[in-house]
């Protein structure tokens, strides 16, 4: 199982956000780690390697490929660090046209 793992649902609509671009980025050098799509169940399952140096890393989330041209957050980036290089970190975006949230899930 991946190390991080995420899942976008979307609020306005009363259900998952299909199709979104999803990348896992190394916030110290800005590299691509992994890259995904949300499956109809709002959810990237497999997001990098089984484990991950301790840092801070990045999930971007290109959401004007789901909420289109007139969407007002086209990306969202959602930083997050990594303490426990086995630990499984889950990252769950709540999105609506004009606003987001994010938490550390389970």
């Amino acid at each position: 199982m991946s190390l991080v793992t995420t899942h976008v649902l979307d609020n306005a609509r009363g259900r998952p956000a299909t199709g979104i671009p999803v990348r896992l980025e190394s916030a110290s050098d800005g590299a691509t780690l992994a890259s995904g799509r949300t499956d109809d169940d709002g959810r990237v399952r497999e997001l990098g390697p089984e484990t991950l140096p301790a840092g801070v890393y990045r999930l971007v989330f290109d959401t004007g490929a789901y909420l289109g041209p007139e969407g007002f957050f086209p990306e969202i980036t959602v930083a997050f660090r990594i303490t426990d290089p086995h630990a499984h970190h889950h990252v769950p975006v709540l999105l609506s046209p004009f606003a987001y949230s994010t938490y550390r899930g389970s």
